[in-house]
């Protein structure tokens, strides 16, 4: 059985020591080599990565690269994981491929329904056209599309192992609704998170396909591997604001980067949740100044030292919400001079769950 993972990626990473992992440079048309496999060669559309994303080597590879029995996707800081943790190997691949049509991350269930969850931070019209065209174009996946279009769940990040066959196939029918919605989009005041249209639509695209071929899923933990620049940089910045006690200037920097880039605090940008944890002390700073005249910052500004504090908090509350708080976490609750009354309410919040 021959396999690859193609790990998907845009910038200088370093790959797994596995050679059944193969990275792939998405966008090298409009880049500069990195030294990898790239997407812009033979039928390609890396020209148009900043619309389709990852999908340019998927489409690539679709295209130009018939090697393999079993093809996988994977990111350069996203990869499927085992039960310990690890990537898989070839070995333990194979054995799963032999039971499973597919494999791909856990089903994700989102707050809201799908429809509603991509009309808050891109365009409707978009879902809607693509909606029309799946219909005109393959009415017997329309069931499915529309049921789960109306639900909270949905596969995400594009990465999965499955056959050629499949492989081939889903990119047929994928592309074909894609390139499709792409002559009647209009991306006049998009901003660069709303152009990465076709990369968001095809994650909802690949669990309809899924779905409506009933194939056997083997769905499979996520291993974060680092963090974004982007995070990083951001999370950096608030960090120096609240040094500074200046919780407000904090609080536009976030909602700045956030309107550009609303999937910020997801888990896969927001890796170790501290951009989360951010949102909660500028909060908590808030609210204590109008109600105390002081806030946490007065007392703790180091963020190593309040991303501790905040951390510790969480779990306090967390435990006592659920009825299991040990002697320690309800010493921190009653009797540090740091924690407030406000800080417990709005940690409270955060789990959705009385005290």
């Amino acid at each position: 059985m021959s396999i690859h993972l193609f790990t998907i990626t845009h910038k200088p990473f370093t790959p797994p020591g596995d050679s059944l992992y193969v990275p792939l440079h998405v966008g090298r048309a409009n880049s500069q080599d990195l030294g990898y496999l790239g997407d812009h060669t033979g039928d390609s559309i890396s020209a148009l990565n900043s619309n389709f994303c990852e999908l340019t080597g998927i489409y690539w590879l679709w295209k130009n690269y018939q090697k393999e029995d079993y093809v996988g996707i994977c990111h350069y800081r996203r990869y499927l994981i085992n039960e310990k943790g690890s990537i898989f190997t070839q070995n333990e691949l194979e054995d799963l491929l032999s039971r499973y049509d597919i494999l791909t991350t856990r089903l994700l269930t989102l707050p809201v329904p799908y429809r509603e969850g991509f009309s808050a931070n891109h365009h409707e019209k978009d879902l809607l056209a693509l909606e029309r065209i799946l219909k005109e174009k393959y009415p017997e996946y329309h069931p499915v599309f529309h049921e789960l279009v109306n639900s909270p769940h949905t596969y995400f990040g594009n990465i999965f192992v499955t056959s050629r066959e499949n492989f081939d196939a889903y990119c047929e029918w994928l592309f074909t609704l894609l390139f499709a919605l792409l002559k009647e989009t209009d991306f006049t005041g998009y901003n660069n998170y709303q152009k990465r249209l076709f990369g968001f639509l095809s994650e909802f695209l690949q669990t309809v396909w899924i779905r409506n071929h009933q194939l056997s899923v083997c769905e499979c933990m996520v291993g974060m591997v680092g963090e974004k620049y982007e995070t990083r940089m951001l999370r950096e910045e608030l960090a120096s604001l609240l040094e500074k006690r200046d919780y407000q200037g904090a609080k536009g920097c976030f909602l700045k980067h956030y309107e550009k880039r609303p999937d910020v605090l997801m888990e896969a940008s927001d890796v170790n949740g501290e951009l989360r944890l951010c949102m909660q002390i500028i909060s908590t700073c808030e609210f204590e100044d109008e109600a105390y005249g002081r806030c946490i910052l007065d007392d703790i500004r180091d963020y190593p030292a309040l991303v501790e504090h905040f951390g510790r908090l969480n779990t306090a509350v967390s435990h006592q919400a659920r009825g299991y708080a040990d002697a320690q976490d309800k010493a921190f609750l009653r009797q540090n001079a740091l924690v407030t009354p406000m800080a417990k309410e709005i940690a409270l919040r955060l789990f959705g769950e009385p005290l």
